[in-house]
């Protein structure tokens, strides 16, 4: 039997499922996760799904805020058996569990990818902040002009064509010189097999071949050169990196609403498409802000440091204390 994982939380237009037929599922904030979960309230390796015989178990990896079957807060490491159709709570994000038999999801790790890129786009929408990876012309004719790409899987093409998507003043560019693709967490650069070529971070790229954008290379084309900035990318990075926010113990998170079950057919996909305007799961970092000066990439925060001043003058007291009995 496989394991459907289903995201419940937010009001996305369809929710997002992953099917896996493995002994171990982790599921965090972290790159390495089979499940990804784009909130700070979730660990970056917070709780893991395993199977033991015919059952699947829930265990909690010893994350900040808990892993909890329906109301019950699991302990750390101590395994609970699931059955089809329980909620589980990571942090403030519910996860319904559906044990079936099912296909599993073609390229997990893409898919978990593009369902977190597609959840922190649908919170830098609602927080009314641009979604799109933009290209920028940072030097050459047209200098400050920009181009953003909204769409996943859509082509945009560069070059001297007045129906270009970015049209350059460039003698040295081609008509119709490189197209621009955004898949999943990259933006694609392919060579049209134009005149005089294209260089990608001083690499001259190969024609009619894609190759992934890094964010901190430029893309040349004769005399212009060109930057891009990705909103999504940074976040998620972001939300990778930060420390884990604690949340209240009197913070409630209502469990999501019974829905019919869907038909083979009506079964959402996962992917950007079908999650891209959907709710945030929960605020998220805005862009280009740095962590606060309290809390460092570890989680060592202003408290702790207080904690850890109390404690030292305690035990200075105590042995001084011990000094004076001794006499």
């Amino acid at each position: 039997m496989a394991l459907t994982v289903v995201i419940r939380s937010g009001e996305l237009k369809s929710p997002a499922t992953i099917t896996f037929d493995a002994p171990r599922i982790v599921i965090g904030r972290g790159d390495g996760c089979e499940v990804r979960l784009p909130d700070p309230s979730v660990s970056h390796r917070h709780a893991s799904i395993r199977q033991r015989g015919t059952d699947y178990v829930v265990i909690d990896e010893g994350s900040t805020n808990g892993t909890f079957v329906g109301p019950v807060r699991l302990s750390p490491q101590a395994p609970r058996v699931v059955r089809s159709g329980d909620l589980v709570r990571i942090g403030r994000i519910w996860l319904e569990l559906k044990i079936e038999q099912a296909l599993p999801t073609n390229n997990p790790q893409l898919t978990t990818r593009e369902i977190a890129l597609s959840l922190v786009a649908s919170a830098l929408s609602a927080q009314g902040e641009t979604a799109a990876a933009t290209v920028r012309i940072e030097q050459g004719d047209g200098s400050g002009k920009e181009l953003a790409l909204s769409d996943f899987e859509r082509v945009y093409v560069v070059g001297r064509a007045p129906n270009a998507d970015l049209v350059l003043g460039d003698e040295d560019a081609s008509r119709r010189h490189v197209e621009l693709l955004r898949r999943g967490q990259h933006v694609c650069v392919r060579d049209l097999g134009s005149k005089n070529g294209s260089e990608l971070g001083g690499e001259r790229l190969a024609p009619n071949k894609e190759t992934p954008w890094p964010l901190a290379a430029r893309l040349r084309i004769g005399e212009t050169e060109l930057s891009l900035s990705d909103p999504i990318a940074q976040a998620l990075g972001e939300l990778e990196t930060a420390a884990d926010e604690r949340m209240r113990p009197d913070d409630h998170v209502a469990p999501p609403e019974s829905e019919p079950a869907a038909s083979a057919e009506e079964k959402p996909l996962a992917g950007p498409d079908s999650l891209r305007g959907g709710a945030p799961i929960a605020e998220l970092p805005r862009a280009r802000e740095s962590l606060p000066a309290s809390a460092s990439k570890h989680g060592f925060r202003t408290a702790d440091a207080l904690v850890a001043l109390i404690a030292l003058v305690v035990l200075g007291l105590s042995v001084l204390g011990i000094v004076w009995l001794l006499k």
